[in-house]
């Protein structure tokens, strides 16, 4: 596989969330707003994209039997380290990610990339890997913050978006619903069926 290949296809034909299916429960905790969403998007990104790399340079070290733990110290020292970074430099949004930083230990993209990609591919290749996935991964949470937080509080990234454009002056309201864990699932359906419908290979896998 050619290295621009390993890094594009997170971003359609084997997106973590929309056709790997992982990662969806950080889909409904973090996306009710931009930023955080933006945040944790980065987040797993830096972590995926080192984790690879790391486990991709010890996995001829690594004893089989093992290998998942050595794969989650690894991770979580990863994950202690984002958290800190967070804490020192945007500790609002560290408060309002809470504990789903901390889950991203268990984030079955991360975990996943590392058994199925790190451990059998060069530290250059699983990076770009990590890379990819973690991205492709951020897209989907970016666009979902986008949205929530544009119809669901007229804002985006706290700025009054449609405060300025005047929209509630001609009886324009908040929708709520777009800001609860279940629109979130429901625009995660739409982008799969966007997707899907553009790419009619991914239908005959399922």
């Amino acid at each position: 596989m050619k290295k621009i290949d390993i890094i594009k296809s997170p971003f359609n034909k084997s997106n973590p969330i929309t056709v790997q299916v992982l990662g969806i429960c950080s889909c409904l905790a973090v996306t009710a707003q931009l930023k955080p969403a933006v945040v944790m998007a980065i987040s797993v990104t830096v972590v995926v994209a080192l984790s690879n790399l790391i486990i991709s340079l010890l996995r001829n070290t690594i004893p089989p039997r093992i290998r998942i733990i050595v794969q989650l110290v690894v991770v979580s020292a990863l994950v202690i380290l984002v958290n800190q970074v967070l804490m020192a430099f945007v500790y609002d949004v560290s408060k309002q990610l809470s504990v789903y930083v901390g889950l991203i230990i268990t984030n079955c993209i991360v975990m996943g990339r590392l058994e199925a990609f790190a451990m059998s591919n060069k530290p250059l290749d699983s990076l770009l890997d990590g890379l990819g996935n973690g991205l492709g991964y951020g897209i989907i949470l970016v666009i979902l913050g986008f949205v929530r937080e544009l119809f669901g509080n007229g804002t985006l990234w706290g700025y009054p978006v449609f405060e300025k454009l005047g929209l509630y002056n001609i009886g324009y309201e908040n929708n709520g619903f777009v800001i609860m864990a279940p629109m979130a699932l429901i625009l995660v359906g739409i982008i799969i069926w966007i997707q899907r419908s553009r790419n009619k290979d991914l239908c005959e896998k399922c």
